[in-house]
């Protein structure tokens, strides 16, 4: 499959039709949907029957379509959040929720270096390469070959594969690169790496990371504090759809509720104080008010 990026056409505002190459959406009534790539003399093969991908090149982005047993669907544009949901998986994958805010808080835009550790599926390493563009570029480390192998088919159905270095190793020994605008650790033990993710990040960069435990979150924020890092910050996201029914607006039944804590820091150029440090001048100060 063709891996260039011209042929996203993720959100592109002079492709008003679809053309062969581009990635297409086929959502039935019901909301089931079916993500292509668009290709002359291919098929898509249905409960609800066949699609020809030629009577669907040249056809306007948002018309209906039919299969040959006349059920219909619409033909729209995927967006990245569904690409990414449709992404094939072996590893659990960030929620777009999630994704989002840490592109966000982590300032990650066009043009600039990022580095990921536990490439997994590759739903993340997707997003950043999306985010950082063609002039920017994404180095992803996975110790897992047959995870790896993964994550590179689904980066090179989606077209991003010109954007991603993927290598295959332990980040124990420490990261190839340096002055990384941003580094992002998707790893169960990420506070056993905060020194060599210091090494790897320029000064005042951004670092992230996603624990699904309390404990784990408590020892990261303990190896961040030691490796002089500062801004410490810990949040989680819940997000809440609701009916679109005028006459029945209310919450859903259910909600994407926590799916982790989300950890981000910054290296800075002057020590820390530890945390023990510092709670000992509470309780001092505290004390002194008290006589």
């Amino acid at each position: 499959m063709e891996s260039s990026i011209d042929n996203l056409h993720l959100n592109k505002q002079n492709s008003l039709i679809a053309q062969a190459g581009d990635l297409a959406q086929l959502v039935g009534p019901r909301g089931k949907n079916f993500i292509i790539r668009l290709a002359h003399a291919e098929k898509l093969h249905t409960h609800r029957g066949i699609l020809d991908h030629d009577g669907l090149i040249g056809k306007p982005w948002g018309c209906q379509v039919y299969s040959h047993l006349n059920r219909s669907f619409m033909l729209l544009q995927p967006s990245l959040a569904d690409i990414l949901n449709d992404i094939r998986r072996s590893t659990q994958i960030m929620y777009p929720k999630d994704i989002g805010f840490i592109l966000v808080t982590m300032g990650i835009g066009p043009g600039q270096n990022v580095l990921e550790a536990g490439t997994g599926s590759g739903a993340f390493t997707a997003a950043l390469a999306y985010a950082v563009g063609k002039e920017g570029h994404v180095t992803t480390y996975e110790m897992r070959p047959e995870v790896q192998k993964l994550a590179q088919k689904n980066l090179a159905g989606i077209g991003l594969s010109d954007r991603v270095t993927f290598k295959l190793r332990n980040i124990e020994d420490g990261f190839d690169e340096q002055g990384i605008d941003a580094l992002f650790l998707d790893l169960p033990n990420p506070y056993d790496y905060t020194s060599q993710v210091r090494a790897a990040l320029k000064p005042g960069g951004f670092f992230g990371s996603i624990l699904p435990t309390t404990n784990q979150v408590q020892r990261l924020l303990v190896a961040l504090t030691r490796d002089n890092f500062a801004f410490l910050e810990v949040c989680d996201l819940m997000m809440r759809y609701y009916q679109v029914d005028p006459d029945r607006f209310r919450p859903v039944d259910r909600m994407v509720a926590h799916t982790g804590y989300l950890i981000f820091a910054r290296p800075i150029l002057m020590e820390v104080k530890p945390f023990e440090d510092e709670i000992a001048k509470i309780s001092s100060d505290e004390l002194s008010s008290k006589s």
